[in-house]
């Protein structure tokens, strides 16, 4: 999908919704928050021809006509906080299905997650060992 934003798309900044991460297997989910201090990290981009990417990337989620219901993911208009500290309002993906059995991302950044998970020097950490 990188490559699809890529040529239709432009990088805004990065930004954070108000929400909680967690992990889906090997990619995240971001359900909301009532918690203004609960925060999920991110990218905003401003699509050149949202008529044409906009369903692309629901396909890529699994959501919208022709999936069966209840999706895994619903694609919502929510408010960003961008990096500079503006709001503006765009579209996330929020995961749908119960999180009870899932592990939840503190941090809010998968990317940084993912990261720490996979650094050398993470072996011996507690969350690392008990896998």
């Amino acid at each position: 999908m990188y490559r699809l934003l890529a040529r239709y798309a432009d990088l805004v900044a990065e930004g954070t919704y108000r929400g909680r991460l967690y992990k889906v297997g090997d990619y995240p989910g971001a359900v909301p928050s009532e918690d203004p201090s609960e925060r999920v990290k991110g990218e905003v981009w401003f699509l050149r021809e949202p008529d044409s990417v906009l369903p692309e990337l629901d396909r890529y989620e699994g959501c919208g006509p022709g999936f069966p219901e209840p999706t895994e993911y619903v694609r919502r208009r929510q408010e960003i906080v961008l990096a500079d500290g503006t709001t503006c309002i765009a579209c996330v993906y929020i995961y749908n299905r119960p999180t009870d059995d899932l592990v939840r991302i503190s941090s809010g950044d998968f990317l940084a997650d993912e990261a720490e998970q996979n650094a050398p020097w993470a072996a011996d950490s507690p969350r690392n060992r008990a896998r």
